[in-house]
């Protein structure tokens, strides 16, 4: 599950406590290189970061983190989330931080959604300049932790193909181009996004791309995934995992929201969730690592934001209140 442990330590003990009830063994957690390393350079503030660590830890759940979000002092089209202009920088920090926690941080996702460009700088996506940042990310995490898992960012499914965006199969496969078929030394896990939309969670690509209910497109679908796991398979790279980083159904009811239009209910979007998971299980097996469910809510979201539609609880403190989504992801059987 997907947590906010940042700011607020009483509600970060809290729902790293809800994820552990439900049965999860694992929390997603984003750290911004910016909040850690922000000053200057060789300039850290490692102190909300040992405590998420430290508490994962004593409950014995493992860590997957997010970096990205550079210092203003790296470049790279600050404020935007974008690369570094030296793309040592990022493996600077890394290695800093994989040594700190060696052991500690299970695994580490490189960036998040390069193929957009509101995510890269707000730079036309570069598949090939991805490549070199995780390759880069990759090496240094390892010199520091060998134990330690990099996990590729998480792709945006799109079909959008300009200088906003790159779809994500044509991005993947970009990436493999430019790693010359073979993904050793740049990353041990792939990652993956995964919103259902509107379709159920069994609907195949090939059908999304024949229905109208979801604008005739392979990506508006949970099982997207399949189409990312088909590269890996062309270029043989079948012993890998892949990760799906985010994944989840959004209740958006506002008529103006670019969302609505693949909006569902709230039981609906809890047997959505399950019916995912059963899904995975039953059909992707063995190559399938970790889901990461979207969201435990942040307590300062309001019905303004995206995200807290998406949520699998409503925003508060201090009491957790959770959607059906929870209810029914933390009864099925695990």
């Amino acid at each position: 599950m997907q947590a906010f442990l940042w700011w607020r330590p009483e509600v970060a003990s809290r729902d790293m406590g809800v994820a552990k009830e439900a049965g999860f063994g694992w929390i997603k957690q984003n750290l911004g290189w910016r909040d850690i390393e922000g000053s200057a350079k060789g300039v850290f503030d490692w102190s909300r970061v040992d405590w998420i660590v430290s508490e994962c830890n004593k409950l014995g759940l493992d860590l997957l983190v997010r970096i990205d979000h550079q210092p203003q002092w790296a470049g790279g089209g600050f404020p935007t989330n974008g690369p570094p202009d030296r793309y040592s920088d990022l493996g600077d920090f890394l290695y800093a931080m994989a040594t700190r926690y060696k052991g500690r941080i299970r695994a580490y996702e490189v960036w998040n959604e390069p193929n957009l460009a509101r995510e890269w700088g707000g730079k036309a996506p570069n598949a090939a300049q991805y490549v070199s940042l995780l390759r880069q990310a990759y090496q240094r995490i390892k010199q520091a932790d060998p134990n330690a898992m990099v996990v590729s960012a998480g792709f945006a499914p799109t079909g959008t193909y300009s200088p906003e965006a790159t779809p994500d199969d044509v991005y993947l496969e970009q990436m493999y181009q430019a790693m010359g078929g073979n993904s050793d030394g740049y990353f041990d896990v792939l990652g993956a996004h995964a919103p259902g939309y509107r379709a159920p969670p069994e609907v195949s690509p090939d059908e999304a791309a024949s229905s109208a209910d979801y604008h005739n497109q392979r990506f508006f679908c949970f099982r997207r995934v399949e189409d990312l796991r088909r590269i890996m398979e062309k270029y043989g790279d079948t012993d890998r995992q892949v990760a799906v980083l985010e994944f989840g159904w959004t209740l958006d009811p506002r008529p103006d929201s670019p969302y609505h239009w693949h909006s569902v209910d709230e039981q609906t979007q809890a047997d959505y969730m399950v019916r995912a998971y059963q899904w995975a299980k039953a059909h992707w097996a063995p190559w399938i690592g970790l889901m990461s469910v979207i969201y435990i809510a942040d307590p300062d979201w309001t019905e303004s934001d995206e995200q807290y539609w998406w949520a699998i609880s409503v925003p508060g403190y201090p009491d957790f209140r959770p959607r059906q989504a929870y209810l029914q992801i933390k009864a099925m059987p695990k």
